[in-house]
């Protein structure tokens, strides 16, 4: 089986529901009209560059965004999906410890965390991502006592 961390295949981009001890991370998107889901909220993650494969789209793009750096251990759950136009995305689902210091970038309004339940519940969190991290609860959490924690 390819996992995300060797598939050079094509993809559009990735996105990571970012645990910080039991908390997710969110970041507010700019409210700019030239930018899909403008003032949403969001996912660490975005377009893929070069010949970068789905991992690495996610841990630049988080290392970009909130001052976080990803190792393929760090991450818990991963999966390949197409979106609504056909394009191949990546989502995946990491922790780092409660203590980690964001650091935020210059893309979005600002960033919080939260729990599982309220994320789910945002009319303001894009809904395919709030669909993908249901998707990992459903399945991962519900499976292994490990993962079942983040879900609370």
């Amino acid at each position: 089986m390819t996992t995300a961390t060797q598939d050079p295949s094509g993809f559009d981009g990735a996105k990571v529901a970012l645990f910080l001890g039991r908390r997710l991370l969110l970041i507010q998107r700019n409210d700019r009209p030239d930018i899909p889901w403008p003032g949403q909220w969001d996912f660490p993650g975005g377009r893929r560059e070069g010949a970068e494969t789905p991992f690495q789209t996610v841990q630049r793009e988080t290392r970009e965004e909130v001052g976080l750096t990803l190792t393929p251990a760090d991450v818990i759950w991963q999966h390949r999906s197409l979106r609504g136009d056909g394009a191949i995305v990546w989502f995946f689902v990491a922790r780092l410890p409660a203590g980690s210091c964001v650091t935020f970038g210059d893309e979005g309004q600002g960033w919080q965390l939260t729990d599982t339940t309220t994320a789910l519940h945002m009319t303001d969190l894009i809904g395919t991502l709030q669909q993908r991290l249901a998707l990992w609860i459903a399945g991962q959490a519900a499976c292994d006592p490990a993962y079942a924690g983040l879900s609370n």
